[in-house]
């Protein structure tokens, strides 16, 4: 007689750090799922109980400790469901990527993940071991043999074909797996192959919400065995997924699944940069933000990010006018905040600009003026957007895109100012895409139309333009993403047609802009290749290739 499994797949934000929160929340689900959702499983991410990633936290005895009795507890409570819970296991003086099943009051089996990744942003191989010996996980639920994987395991044949032999029918498997673009494709694809290498159905479920710069979409999906994938659950979304599979046909029926219902490339960026930027403030206490406002396309999409991500209430915007700011700017700005309801103050820098000027006047006299000055009254606006967050509290974001970031037209302790760049990992050109999209869904527009239209500037100086410093963005920007996203040479870029004066101008400006980088506030990874964390070049760099 055929037998089936109903299996619940907690698709939720488990904080980085707060074991007791975690393992509270943990029990909670574990009843939830057995008495509301009738589960026969309950499934978890990898390393649910710590968070992901927990760094260097893992070298903290005291910490492990706390996570093996937070497991402890757990499993002391778990009766009339089977329940599999990513954590990290201390054995002596190596640590493990661990995931146990617990069941009738007790650990039944403990699974170390096999393959560990040490490449963009994962350090695995910094921090847990590989378990010589490594053992299979299979058990048995409601007559259904049952495979547990780990994220990476599942990247490579071994792993899964290992646990079929084993006897496993149906695989699980916990993953950490940060968004980003075009990543879905990829993902679905490595489904597809592994069901048909080896005849199982996967159950696939990934960790949600944000962690400093990077932001897990969830969007986990379950396979059958005949390699038909389920949509995939709605990305950035908290929520219970629940399903039962049959084990004749080894098919899994959705019982609770909410899917997306807009997976393209904008929608999904954006959805991270706003879930990366409302987990990044209430997780660390900020329940407000700041942001200078200039009229400008960056501070516009970054003003619409916090207002999605904290709602109108809890955003104020500044206006900091100078004597080269035109008055389509002010009116822009006005404009915007009207529409989305954020409050909007006024602090012109004449004045401070003025007294700046006249202190070095006579340090300065000869002296041609430059991006001293234009730096100056970038400084100044910084220097009041901190002064607001230091006296008023709530965190200042930050509006600089990937392309300033990449070149360095940005002003260090100026505009660069802040605890958080939500738009620090897109281009100025995705940047406009991501504006044209937004004002596309939700009704009225959220960014004036003569935002985007208008020519970049930062107005630091007469008639400024962006391209009076930079080739146009979509000439940058191409550059950049085939330079640092793709990791291309000088002559492989000059060989797909840029002209080479250009290619080296630019290739030479992101070479000495490094120390800038580094000293950036963090901001959510969306790209191949972000800043920061994923492409950590050194500063000191006498390589031209």
């Amino acid at each position: 007689m055929s037998k089936t499994l109903r299996i619940a797949m907690a698709q939720f934000d488990f904080p980085v750090g707060d074991v007791n929160g975690n393992a509270a929340r943990i029990a909670g689900m574990i009843d939830f799922a057995r008495d509301r959702l009738d589960a026969d499983v309950v499934l978890f991410p990898e390393l649910a109980l710590s968070g992901y990633p927990p760094e260097d936290l893992l070298y903290r005895p005291s910490f492990l400790q706390d996570c093996e009795a937070a497991l402890q507890a757990i499993a002391l409570q778990t009766h009339g469901i089977v329940v599999v819970v990513g954590w990290p296991q201390a054995a002596g003086a190596v640590v493990y990527n661990a995931a146990s099943v617990l069941r009738d009051g007790g650990i039944e089996v403990t699974y170390r993940k096999r393959e560990l990744p040490n490449y963009a942003v994962f350090d695995d191989r910094r921090y847990f071991d590989v378990d010589p010996d490594r053992d299979d996980c299979v058990f048995e639920v409601n007559g259904v043999q049952i495979g547990v994987l780990i994220c990476e395991d599942l990247w490579f044949a071994e792993p899964l074909a290992t646990t079929v032999t084993a006897g496993a029918e149906l695989a699980l498997v916990l993953n950490a797996s940060p968004f980003e673009r075009d990543k879905h494709a990829q993902r679905d694809a490595l489904l597809a192959q592994r069901v048909a290498e080896s005849g199982v159905a996967i159950a696939y479920l990934n960790m949600v919400g944000g962690q400093d710069a990077l932001v897990f979409d969830g969007a986990s999906v379950v396979a059958d065995a005949d390699g038909t994938l389920s949509p995939a659950a709605a990305a950035f979304t908290d929520q219970w997924l629940l399903v039962e599979f049959d084990q004749a046909s080894r098919k899994f029926s959705p019982l609770q699944w909410e899917a997306d219902g807009d997976e393209s490339r904008d929608a999904l960026a954006w959805r991270a940069v706003v879930r990366g930027t409302h987990d990044y403030c209430h997780k660390n206490g900020f329940e407000k933000v700041w942001l200078g406002l200039s009229g400008g396309i960056d501070s516009s999409v970054v003003l619409a990010i916090a207002v999605d991500a904290l709602g109108a209430e809890n955003v104020t915007a500044v206006r900091m006018p100078s004597r080269y700011t035109a008055g389509l700017s002010n009116d822009l700005a006005q404009d915007q905040c009207d529409v989305l309801g954020v409050k909007l103050i006024a602090l012109p820098i004449e004045k401070p600009f003025q007294a700046y000027l006249d202190t070095l006047a006579e340090t300065f006299a000869g002296l041609a003026v430059d991006t001293t000055e234009e730096n100056l009254q970038s400084r100044i606006r910084g220097g009041l957007l901190m002064a607001l967050s230091n006296k008023l509290g709530g965190l200042l974001l930050t509006t600089g895109n990937k392309s300033e970031y990449a070149v360095g037209y940005a002003t260090i302790y100026g505009d660069m100012c802040g605890g958080y760049a939500p738009i620090k990992d897109l281009y100025k050109t995705e940047v406009f895409d991501l504006a044209r999209w937004r004002n596309t869904v939700g009704g009225a527009p959220v960014i004036p139309q003569a935002v985007i239209d208008r020519p970049p500037s930062a107005e630091l100086r007469d008639n400024q333009k962006d391209q009076d410093s930079l080739p146009p963005y979509d000439v940058l920007d191409a550059i950049l993403l085939r330079n640092i996203d793709q990791e291309q040479s000088r002559a492989e870029i000059v060989a797909a047609g840029f002209d080479p004066e250009i290619v080296d101008r630019m290739l030479r400006l992101v070479r000495i802009s490094e120390w800038k980088r580094h000293q950036s506030a963090p901001g959510p990874k969306v790209s191949r290749r972000a800043f920061g964390r994923e492409r950590r070049y050194p500063i000191t760099n006498g390589y031209r290739g």
